[in-house]
């Protein structure tokens, strides 16, 4: 299971040319693309198939699940020069895969590091996504040809190879404000772009009384049978439709009418707080909005909880939804975005990196999609931020949707199922893997190791190797593998113990974050400090 599955393509076609991600530094205009989000959601698939074990996924025709992924797209590096009429070849490799549609409460929460808080697939895959970064440091450190970093030009610092990329894709649109997208009447699915304009009245409310359901598990994907139904019953509206574990789906646009009185706690832009308009550009009528279970955070603003379009204002922070017990994670749309400003790899981590390890795009498999909802979640709240350290900044990512739908998405097991017998539930486990040479996979149940018992939760074997301590222990095995002469700056300023203390040590990441909070992010649940004092 050590292996990823890889992939090697170049293209001539010219009908793919502003399709695929951002060109390799260097790279000549005609080569910009270089994959399209079909072959980037089509490596995921087979790697989820093939790569993945039975253990952790969905029982047949009664659970789903949601996968997200980090994939690693690099030039092939025996290209001749001349490559202007032709589109640049590139490998393509998965590094790090996540599954998963959890999230523990409040009050399961421990200081110890040892849990995962939030197993959404997005998470899984990021902190996944981690753990092979701190592989490639270890090769780097002892001089390996075959490290995605070489030396940076300050003492102990490491840089990503210039030819390098990172594709981030999920299945499904990320939980939270990116979930927010329009339902129009006459779709079955609402996957046209949304305009910036047409959200300028903020009281409209669409006809019909909508019920708004709070279980996660209740919900349908637009093209079920019982949605296409309800939209062919005349004069009401479709209900809510959702996937899951707060990955369902609502609508909103980035500019929008005034600001209700109860948003002045926020500092998010005036324009980006407001609930949807009544058409969209054709002259469609919009006629509700797929909602998201990711709540706003307490204590600041709050959605309308209208029926119809007005439902939810978009824009604002949220946190994931619990059974009973409130959690302390945020959406993946928040997390998505505040990985666009300060990279993905964590405070830890940029200890070694000269610059931050940022995402070049984000794919999105076939779901219900909106191009100005995920711009306005994962960009449009950070464009303002001011003064951030060196190597820090606004990332223009680039977003696309694939037209190739998950096949143990919500979804797809339910148009297989049909009227099958029982309830159609999530799966209640996550799976993660990355590409290292030991121990790849790693799958849990509320947040261990799948199989732990109460008995056994204080035990090394229960824990995830990407939980918190885990991924600690790792990098402390970085730092004593490289002679302390040859350690960076900010590791040789003061004995540093707790995770909390080599966290705040990492200046330019606290600088940058600290900045992102003060001028957007004011609304972010910060764990408190002594959840983080394990050593």
């Amino acid at each position: 299971m050590g292996g990823s599955v890889r992939e090697a393509l170049g293209s001539g076609d010219p009908g793919r040319a502003n399709e695929g991600g951002p060109a390799a530094p260097g790279a000549s205009a005609p080569t910009q693309t270089m994959w399209t989000a079909d072959e980037i959601a089509r490596l995921c698939y087979e790697h989820y198939e093939i790569r993945l074990p039975k253990q952790g996924k969905p029982e047949p025709n009664r659970e789903w699940t949601l996968l997200a992924a980090v994939v690693k797209i690099q030039p092939i590096s025996e290209q001749s020069c001349d490559c202007s009429d032709k589109l640049m070849q590139v490998t393509k490799e998965v590094v790090s895969m996540g599954t998963g549609t959890k999230c523990i409460g409040q009050s399961k929460m421990r200081k110890t590091g040892d849990i995962l808080n939030d197993s959404h697939a997005e998470v899984i895959a990021r902190r996944s996504f981690q753990r092979y970064l701190l592989h490639q440091l270890h090769l780097a450190a002892a001089l390996k040809q075959d490290s995605i970093f070489v030396p940076g030009t300050q003492k102990g610092l490491w840089k990503l190879r210039p030819d390098l990329l990172f594709v981030f894709f999920s299945s499904h649109t990320p939980c939270g404000d990116a979930s927010i997208i329009p339902m129009l009447e006459f779709e079955d699915q609402p996957c046209c772009p949304v305009s910036r304009d047409w959200a300028n009245n903020s009281t409209v409310e669409a006809s019909g009384n909508i019920e708004a359901t709070e279980d996660k598990r209740k919900c349908e994907d637009p093209d079920s049978p019982m949605t296409k139904k309800m939209r062919l019953e005349p004069r009401i509206p479709a209900k809510e439709v959702a996937n899951g574990a707060a990955h369902h789906q609502s609508f909103g646009s980035q500019e929008s009418g005034p600001i209700p009185p109860d948003v002045s706690n926020t500092n998010l832009p005036s324009k980006s707080q407001a609930a949807v308009g009544r058409m969209a550009p054709g002259g469609a009528k919009v006629v509700d909005v797929y909602r998201t279970g990711a709540k706003c955070v307490p204590g600041e603003a709050g959605d309308s909880g209208k029926p119809g379009a007005a439902y939810h204002q978009v824009g604002l922070f949220r946190v994931k939804p619990g059974r009973g017990d409130r959690t302390c994670s945020m959406s993946c749309s928040d997390k998505l975005a505040r990985w666009n400003v300060l990279g993905c790899q964590g405070a830890l981590l940029m200890h070694f990196l000269e610059e931050p390890i940022y995402l070049s795009a984000v794919v999105i498999g076939k779901c219900p999609y909106s191009q100005e909802a995920m711009q306005r979640a994962l960009t449009g709240r950070c464009q303002n931020i001011l003064a951030l350290p060196k190597g820090f900044g606004i990332q223009e990512v680039k977003l696309q949707q694939s037209t190739l739908l998950f096949e143990q998405s919500r979804c797809a097991v339910q148009a297989k199922r049909a009227d099958g017998p029982g309830r159609l539930v999530p799966c209640g486990a996550a799976i993660s893997w990355s590409a290292v040479p030991e121990q790849p996979l790693d799958v849990t149940a509320n947040g261990f190791p799948q199989g732990t018992t109460k008995k056994g939760i204080r035990s090394l074997q229960a824990r995830s190797r990407i939980s918190k301590v885990e991924l600690f222990r790792s990098f402390q095995k970085l730092l004593s593998s490289i002679s302390e002469d040859k350690w960076p700056d900010s590791l040789r300023v003061r004995k540093l113990e707790t995770y909390q203390e080599f966290k705040e040590a990492a200046s330019a990441y606290q600088e940058a974050w600290n900045a992102l909070q003060k001028q957007a992010f004011a609304s972010w649940i910060r764990n408190p400090p002594d959840y983080h004092q394990f050593k």
